[in-house]
């Protein structure tokens, strides 16, 4: 009987030890989005320039069965005659979410997608700790997603990748983002500018999302 009661004891050591390294262990991957239901979609803000007089059109919406989510309209530079006058650019759209999420034990943003060819903005924004611009806004980071033409791909982008940018422009600093206070993500688009190779101008545009994951790559 003691050198059963022994044995259990010792087998339950063994299971409390694995259980612990395990929960000490960090994660791979975490699933951040999925885009399969409506109720998934309707996290999701659509904005673009018609908002202040532009006229780009655009939705976020389910690609039925398929489980996925299709955002797309066309991009537009022309402006309507009631723009708002101190409306400095048009021509762009993009998606975003609010969301709290610690990505501290990550160090990539993964997406599986497929695109049109256009260059897209992702951004990443975080509680604000820079201390400049606009105090009280959150902190955006961005980086450049390359969405191939009608074909699936899963885009990896690795946080330190991810500039920080304050209305569009790169912001000179040497902070580093903090990932364990992430506040929202979004994508997004323009007519103009992105790297060469992108297709760029006014005219349609369609990016399919299956799903957006954070991973820890060694």
């Amino acid at each position: 009987m003691l050198r059963a009661l022994l044995q259990s004891s010792l087998a339950a050591t063994r299971r409390a030890v694995a259980w612990n390294l395990k929960d000490l262990t960090p994660a791979t991957e975490c699933d951040l989005f999925k885009f399969a239901t409506a109720a998934d979609l309707i996290q999701w803000e659509v904005y673009s320039d018609a908002e202040n007089g532009g006229m780009t059109t655009a939705s976020f919406v389910s690609n039925g069965d398929l489980g996925t989510g299709v955002f797309a309209g066309n991009l537009s530079v022309e402006l309507m005659e009631h723009a708002n006058t101190r409306m400095r650019r048009s021509g762009f759209s993009g998606i975003r979410t609010v969301q709290d999420l610690n990505l501290e034990d990550f160090n990539t943003i993964a997406m599986r997608v497929k695109g049109d060819g256009r260059c897209y903005v992702s951004t990443i924004r975080t509680e604000n700790w820079m201390g400049a611009p606009g105090a009280t806004d959150p902190n955006t980071w961005q980086a450049f997603v390359f969405a191939p033409r009608d074909e699936w791909s899963v885009i990896k982008i690795p946080l330190a990748r991810y500039l920080p940018t304050w209305k569009g422009k790169i912001v000179e600093s040497d902070a580093e983002m903090n990932a364990a206070r992430v506040t929202g993500m979004g994508l997004s688009l323009t007519a103009e500018g992105g790297p060469e190779g992108g297709e760029q101008g006014p005219g349609p545009f369609r990016l399919e999302l299956d799903w957006i994951k954070a991973l820890r790559v060694t």
